[in-house]
């Protein structure tokens, strides 16, 4: 009998966080190199896998090795035998770091994708940071990688016990919720995050045709650019490029959602006081009403009157609705702007109406904030709520 298999999955967020907590941890004491274990990170294509390694070494400043193993050749590691007389020396490559007081990390992309010929052929610098006498790796620098796993209908190879066990692996779940924060921060259209709120179901899905375009967190980044572009385009064509990316049924769901939501009151024209606030009476319409008060709240340049409008609309709002307003509203964002809001003559009377539908933990973080300002002790930190 097969013995049974329990997985134990994270968020991206979680992560990030042992990602960083291991990177503090070499530069405090370098010596830990040889023990700290790499990480790998499993989960399937178009999560975002890469994209936090890439986050986390531009806001830590340091550099990023990406080797795709699948598109090298074994030499390409250890480096190339040249015959001198009767000794053979080794040209190793010159993107492998030198400089001893450098840091970075060294990431093995798709290390799934690769032969075991190629995974043998990184097994020393994965395994002993070293390759024999030729090359160690400066104690600056983490060596972790990523794959996708075999049941993701992607190009994978099993890994040898002799190399998974050397790794600290952590299996990643898309999770909607640490994507919408992320999305919204970077300022993806607003229509997209409205509609995957509406329909989590169509956030990721490896049952469509993956070898056409499908929905994925990576597809779906790649919709809001398209919809930003989409000026110019007939409503044919711009369905005809979202089917490209997310398929022919999420496609179509997105379209009928922005369709619906198009039937609202243009969110800058409630901003600037040109149109009411009127509270729809459909769940979708709702979504894209929330998203578009939060896609343009902090950009409008009257800061008072965009938080009335945040307020008015909150005051109209059922309070699961309005609680998640105003969540996405303070979510990632600096101190005393959470401030500005926790502070408004108006929000004690939005606190009694939806307070019990606004997370505790949320509420504490932002009043906890709200205090210290008022006493000229916090810093204009980014608050991820």
């Amino acid at each position: 009998m097969s013995p049974t298999i329990i997985q134990h999955t994270c968020t991206l967020e979680t992560v990030r966080a042992i990602l960083q907590h291991h990177l503090t941890s070499l530069w405090d004491e370098p010596a830990r190199a040889t023990v700290l274990p790499p990480l790998m990170v499993w989960g399937p294509p178009g999560v975002g896998k890469s994209a936090l390694v890439r986050e986390v070494c531009a806001e830590q400043g340091i550099d990023l090795l990406d080797i795709r193993l699948a598109q090298r050749e074994p030499v390409d590691i250890r480096g190339l035998p040249v015959p001198r007389g009767d000794v053979v020396h080794w040209l190793l490559p010159g993107e492998w770091p030198r400089d001893p007081q450098s840091r970075g990390v060294i990431l093995f992309d798709e290390l799934t994708a690769a032969d075991r010929t190629l995974q043998v052929a990184a097994y020393e610098l994965i395994l002993d940071r070293r390759l024999g006498d030729l090359y160690t790796v400066p104690p600056g620098w983490y060596i972790m990688a990523a794959g996708n796993r075999t049941g993701d209908r992607a190009v994978a190879t099993t890994m040898s016990s002799a190399l998974a066990n050397r790794f600290c692996h952590l299996e990643v779940d898309a999770d909607l919720e640490v994507w919408v924060r992320w999305a919204q921060a970077a300022g993806i259209h607003p229509d997209v995050i409205a509609f995957l709120r509406f329909r989590p179901e169509t956030f990721l899905s490896l049952e469509a045709n993956l070898e056409r375009g499908w929905p994925s967190p990576r597809s779906w980044e790649r919709v809001g650019l398209e919809l930003d572009l989409a000026q110019g385009l007939s409503e044919d064509t711009l369905r005809t490029v979202l089917i490209g990316l997310v398929g022919v049924g999420a496609a179509t769901e997105l379209t009928a959602f922005r369709s619906w939501a198009s039937k609202l009151p243009a969110i800058a024209a409630i901003f600037d006081g040109t149109a009411p606030v009127a509270i729809p009476a459909r769940a979708d319409q709702r979504y894209a009403l929330c998203c578009g008060v939060v896609h343009h709240l902090w950009r409008y340049a009257h800061r008072d009157r965009a938080l009335n409008v945040l307020f008015d609309v909150g005051q109209k709002l059922p309070s699961d609705f309005a609680a998640m307003l105003m969540v996405d509203a303070m979510n990632n964002r600096p101190a005393h702007d959470i401030v500005a809001v926790v502070t408004h003559p108006r929000y004690a009377a939005w606190n009694r109406q939806h307070g019990t539908a606004f997370s505790g933990r949320f509420r504490a973080q932002a009043d906890r904030i709200a205090r210290q300002v008022m006493d000229n002790s916090a810093d204009p930190m980014v608050v991820k709520l």
